[in-house]
């Protein structure tokens, strides 16, 4: 028996594959499937832009000093998160603009600024934006005095009264303190010796004279209470042992050699920048409280948040031909022991507080830390740093609000791989 012939019909049908109805749905489903996936691909580059910004602006600065930029790929800190914490800070009500450096591995690794310079303008801050240092200045006073020290200007256990006609301490304990006494603030008068005239505009020479009649808390070098005022005496000591303004000392000796190029000591020097950080209450901006550039040692410093990085990065050691490290062991050695401060949480967790030349010492979680941070009515600063695993922090802000304070210690936790602790507490006032 002959099998069955195939019908004509069936010798004619082609394989599925290159069926024009088949062929024409795949393409629609492939391009669909591309469509889909260019849409993730491009939500996921939205997202990470910013992230990516403050990467890039790191980057760019370490090239500017020479060196190459960190690796992305030995990261430890997660910037998408810190992102978002950064972001979330600035829309609150108390908040106006907020700048932020970090130092991964000794190199600058992330820098973005948020918010806005002027409330009532809407302007917005950029890494280029100049912000005030306030109290942090005052490490600028130190690294001066101990460089002019090591080029035998001056001794840091010179008397005060060898370098400053103005400060009258108790019993003329002003020809037995020394330099180093006024740096760290073993002066032996109460805290904060009248700021309040200082702020009322008084001549700071003037109010240093009238220390004379106060009670002596202690002898000089042997208890700790911190001043404004009376540790300007350094700016007097820089000015006569270089012949040179303080800004000119400054820009001589630190600023110019850091390649810190936005950095000053005057109030023109922040307002006179192209982009600079109003003062404000909340989101009102205020005037400026031009007091503490009066006394430029205790709090005169501006510069941007890359400046402000390039400073906390060769405070870690990351420019020994400027700052080498007897430089860095003579300004972090613990001289004082500082009673406790705060009682935020984010401050309760430093423990084992001292006091060096014009930085703060604290221990956390088993890591020793080197830091200060700085306030004038309206602008905020703070630089943190562990010396050994060279990471950091540094913030700038403009604005009364503390909240941005316990931020470093969220971004130190994810570096030394702790649990998440809500140190900023945003949704609290």
């Amino acid at each position: 028996m002959k099998p069955p012939r195939r019908s004509r019909s069936s010798r004619s049908t082609r394989p599925l594959w290159r069926d024009p109805l088949v062929v024409r749905s795949a393409q629609l489903l492939l391009a669909i499937a591309l469509f889909i996936e260019i849409l993730v691909i491009a939500k996921h580059f939205m997202a990470t832009r910013p992230v990516r910004q403050g990467i890039s602006t790191a980057a760019n600065a370490e090239r500017a000093l020479g060196a190459g930029p960190l690796n992305p790929r030995i990261y430890r800190v997660d910037y998408g998160r810190l992102d978002e914490r950064a972001r979330s800070i600035v829309d609150r009500k108390d908040m106006a603009g907020l700048a932020i450096a970090v130092i991964e591995d000794g190199q600058l690794s992330f820098i973005k600024a948020y918010g806005v310079v002027d409330a009532s303008t809407g302007e917005k801050a950029t890494p280029q934006t100049v912000w005030r240092w306030a109290s942090v200045s005052k490490g600028v006073a130190a690294t001066l005095e101990a460089l002019l020290a090591r080029q035998g200007k001056l001794r840091l256990d010179d008397p005060i009264s060898k370098w400053s006609s103005t400060l009258k301490l108790p019993h003329d304990n002003q020809n037995v303190a020394t330099l180093a006494d006024a740096l760290s603030h073993r002066l032996g008068i109460v805290k904060n010796a009248y700021d309040d005239r200082l702020e009322d505009n008084v001549d700071p020479a003037l109010i240093r004279g009238d220390y004379g009649p106060l009670f002596p808390m202690c002898p000089p070098g042997t208890c700790w209470a911190y001043q404004n005022v009376a540790f300007d005496v350094a700016h007097e000591a820089v000015e006569k042992a270089t012949g040179l303004t303080y800004d000119e000392a400054a820009r001589r000796y630190i600023f110019a050699p850091l390649g810190m190029t936005s950095a000053s000591t005057t109030k023109e020097g922040l307002v006179g920048s192209a982009s600079w950080a109003r003062p404000h209450n909340a989101r009102r901006p205020i005037p400026v409280q031009d007091a503490y550039y009066r006394i430029p040692a205790a709090g005169g410093v501006n510069s941007s948040i890359v400046d402000l990085g390039i400073w906390m990065r060769a405070q870690m050691g990351g420019a020994p031909g400027v700052l080498p490290p007897d430089i860095l062991f003579e300004l972090h050695v613990p001289r004082v022991f500082t009673p406790h401060r705060g009682l935020a949480p984010y401050d309760l967790a430093l423990k084992n507080s001292a006091y060096g030349l014009a930085f703060r010492e604290s221990d956390y979680e088993g890591h020793h830390l080197i830091w200060h941070r700085g306030a004038v009515r309206g602008s905020r600063s703070e630089i943190i740093f562990d010396p050994v695993e060279r990471f950091g922090v540094a913030m700038l802000w403009n604005s009364t609000s503390v909240k941005p304070t316990g931020l470093p210690l969220e971004i130190f936790d994810q570096y030394y791989r702790l649990p998440f602790h809500d140190w900023v507490q945003v949704g609290k006032p």
